[in-house]
């Protein structure tokens, strides 16, 4: 049972942005690591937590994409990272170890978004999967060294609301029987979920606390193909016009306000003593277990007792051993 999981309360509303949650909180002589801290949420996150006086690295498979963006953002580096490799996980992991810096923060954002078709890694893995938890699985126990460094670290795991009604194929976790991209993608963030709870449990006791967060639904600038703004707007998530609606009482945010959940799981001394819990709208989420349909009003993104389950935590743990 996840004790921890029930609102604190926070002065934070679902449409506080990641300045707002960060006001008045120094985070000078703190590292964090954020993976694809270049793109969208990841920027924005690495913008905030910087600016709160963070050095921030952000790790990365494309590395000049990734300093490009991150160009205008002061006490942010970027290092190479593939979260689809091994060898790149663990060489990553590596340096950072030799530099004996702690690490106040892992910060796991890397995702793969929706792919029509199936697509695997090199050893077999279902891309989706293997990117958001396999590759986080590997990194995040690789820094376990430079996290218990820290005396008091936080991995902080970006999931979604679909972690609601993602279900882990156990027997298929690659979708060899049947790819549907939907629920690649929900599996994925169901194991983000799982990972949090079973690694809070493991290593509390060790001073490191484990959160998930979801952000919302945050669409943003283009370029979107017209299958995905077809059902973007079917969702009530862009008006007929294709621009993006913002409604942060229903979970459709913009970039900053995205973040802000983000980077209150990273940083914010409101967590202190607090753990392995998934957090929304910068608070920790209420337990709803009622069947609630997506409509264009209403994006169901509670907490629910399945996405805590603490047997299937321990389940994915041991599973990710074998595949990681």
């Amino acid at each position: 049972m996840i004790t921890d999981q029930h609102p604190l309360p926070t002065p934070f509303t679902a449409a506080s942005t990641a300045a707002d949650v960060l006001h008045g909180v120094d985070l000078s002589g703190r590292n964090i690591v954020i993976t694809g801290g270049h793109g969208r949420l990841g920027r924005e996150a690495s913008r905030a937590l910087a600016a709160a006086g963070a050095a921030v690295t952000v790790a990365s498979r494309d590395t000049d994409r990734a300093n490009a963006a991150v160009a205008g953002v002061p006490g942010a580096r970027v290092e190479q990272l593939d979260l689809t490799d091994p060898a790149s996980i663990d060489a990553f992991a590596a340096r950072w170890t030799a530099s004996g810096r702690p690490l106040h923060s892992l910060v796991n954002n890397a995702a793969m978004l929706f792919t029509p078709d199936r697509r695997l890694d090199a050893r077999g893995n279902e891309l989706s999967f293997s990117t958001a938890h396999l590759g986080h699985f590997r990194l995040t126990r690789a820094l376990l060294p430079a996290l218990l460094e820290a005396r008091g670290a936080r991995v902080l795991t970006v999931t979604s609301g679909a972690a609601r009604v993602g279900q882990i194929r156990w027997d298929d976790l690659a979708f060899a029987d049947g790819y549907d991209a939907g629920a690649a993608y929900g599996q994925s963030k169901r194991a983000n979920v799982l990972f949090t709870v079973e690694l809070d449990r493991r290593s509390a006791d060790q001073g490191i606390r484990a959160f998930a967060a979801h952000p919302g639904v945050v669409i943003g600038p283009g370029p979107h193909d017209e299958s995905r703004i077809a059902a973007y707007r079917e969702q009530g998530l862009v008006d007929e016009y294709g621009s993006t609606v913002i409604d942060p009482a229903t979970g459709k945010k913009t970039i900053e306000q995205g973040a802000a959940t983000i980077v209150f799981g990273a940083a914010s001394p409101l967590l202190d003593g607090v753990g392995g819990v998934y957090l929304k709208d910068s608070d920790v989420a209420v337990v709803d277990d009622e069947v609630r349909p997506l409509t264009a009003d209403s994006i169901p993104s509670d907490a629910n007792s399945a996405m805590l389950d603490v047997d299937d935590a321990r389940r994915l743990w041991e599973v990710s051993e074998q595949l990681a």
